[in-house]
C-alpha cells in the first residue's frame, strides 16, 4: 500500500474513533471538565495523531494505547460516580478562598492563586468588593462560584411578595422561513392558526427567521430582514383592558341606576370582577 493511501486511511479511522469517543465519554461543556479529562482527551488525541502520520509504528501499538487511556479515563470516571473518594481523588475538591467576607490567604498560597485572579473572577460575578462576598470556592474545574451576603444580592419577586407569570419552555414552530409541525402539534395548533396569527402581524411563512409560541399561546416572530419591525403581540394586553373595561361598566352601571336591587347586583358583580383582575393581572401585564 502506497504511504499517502495509508496515511488517508489511518486518519480516516482517527477521525471516526475521535467523533465516537467525544460523543460516549464527553457529555460535559469545557467549563466543567476536570484536568484530568482535559489531559487524557489531549493524550487520546497525540495517540491517534502519531498513529495516522507515524507509518513506521505498527498499528498495533496506538491501537492499544488508545484502548488503555479510554478504558482508564472511562472506569474512573465511572469510579467517581459510585464513590465520593474517588471522586476527591480525581476530580479534587472545591477550595474555599473567601468566607465572611475575609479572604482565606493560606488557601490562596496552596493553590497558587494570586489574589488579581481572585479580584478578576469576583468582578465577574458582579462582586467588586471582598467584603460584599459571604462565601467564595474555587471549583475543580478553575471557577470561582461565589454567594453574596444577603444585602447585596440583587432583589427577587419572592422577596417583596410580586406574584408572576410561571415560565415554560416556547416553542419554535418555524425555522428559516418553513414550518415544523410536530411542536405545532404539541401544542395543539395547526397551519390554519399559524397562517392566521402571521396575517394578523402582517408577515408571510417564508419571511420569518424564527418564529416561537410561548406557554400562552402567543407567536413572536423574528424576520429576515432587520429592518422591519413586527408588533409584539396584544393578546394579553386586550383581555387585560378589556376585563378592566367591564369592571369600570359595571360601577358606572351601579351609579346611573336608581334601582336598589340593580344598583346591589351591579356593585357585587363589580367587586367580583375587580377580584378576578387581581389574580390574573401578573399572567397579562
Amino acid at each position: 500500500m502506497q504511504g499517502w493511501l495509508e496515511v488517508v486511511l489511518r486518519s480516516l479511522v482517527a477521525v471516526i474513533i475521535l467523533l465516537f469517543l467525544s460523543r460516549t465519554f464527553i457529555r460535559k461543556s469545557m467549563a466543567q471538565v476536570t484536568y484530568f479529562e482535559f489531559v487524557s482527551g489531549i493524550v487520546i488525541g497525540a495517540i491517534l495523531a502519531i498513529g495516522s502520520i507515524h507509518l513506521q509504528v505498527p498499528i498495533a501499538y496506538p491501537i492499544m494505547g488508545l484502548i488503555i487511556w479510554a478504558v482508564v479515563s472511562y472506569g474512573l470516571g465511572w469510579l467517581s460516580i459510585k464513590s465520593q473518594t474517588v471522586r476527591n481523588f480525581v476530580q479534587g475538591r472545591g477550595i474555599p478562598l473567601i468566607k465572611d467576607g475575609k479572604v482565606l490567604e493560606d488557601n490562596l498560597k496552596k493553590e497558587r492563586y494570586s489574589t488579581d485572579e481572585l479580584l478578576k473572577q469576583l468582578r465577574s460575578k458582579n462582586a467588586f468588593q471582598v467584603a460584599d462576598v459571604e462565601f467564595a470556592v474555587l471549583e475543580t474545574s478553575g471557577d470561582v462560584s461565589v454567594l453574596l451576603k444577603k444585602d447585596y444580592q440583587p432583589v427577587t419577586p419572592k422577596d417583596i411578595q410580586l406574584k408572576v407569570a410561571p415560565i415554560k419552555e416556547p416553542e419554535t414552530v418555524i425555522m428559516d422561513g418553513k414550518v415544523l409541525d410536530e411542536p405545532l402539534a404539541t401544542i395543539g395548533k395547526n397551519r390554519q392558526w399559524l397562517e392566521t396569527e402571521l396575517e394578523k402581524q402582517g408577515a408571510a411563512i417564508e419571511n420569518v427567521y424564527l418564529g416561537q409560541v410561548d406557554s400562552y399561546g402567543q407567536l413572536t416572530i423574528d424576520l429576515f430582514d432587520d429592518k422591519l419591525k413586527v408588533p409584539s403581540p396584544q393578546e394579553k394586553p386586550l383581555l387585560y383592558a378589556t376585563m378592566k373595561k367591564c369592571q369600570a361598566d359595571l360601577e358606572l352601571f351601579a351609579l346611573s341606576t336608581d334601582n336598589q336591587e340593580a344598583k346591589q347586583m351591579y356593585t357585587e358583580h363589580s367587586k367580583q370582577m375587580e377580584a378576578a383582575i387581581q389574580r390574573v393581572s401578573h399572567l397579562l401585564k
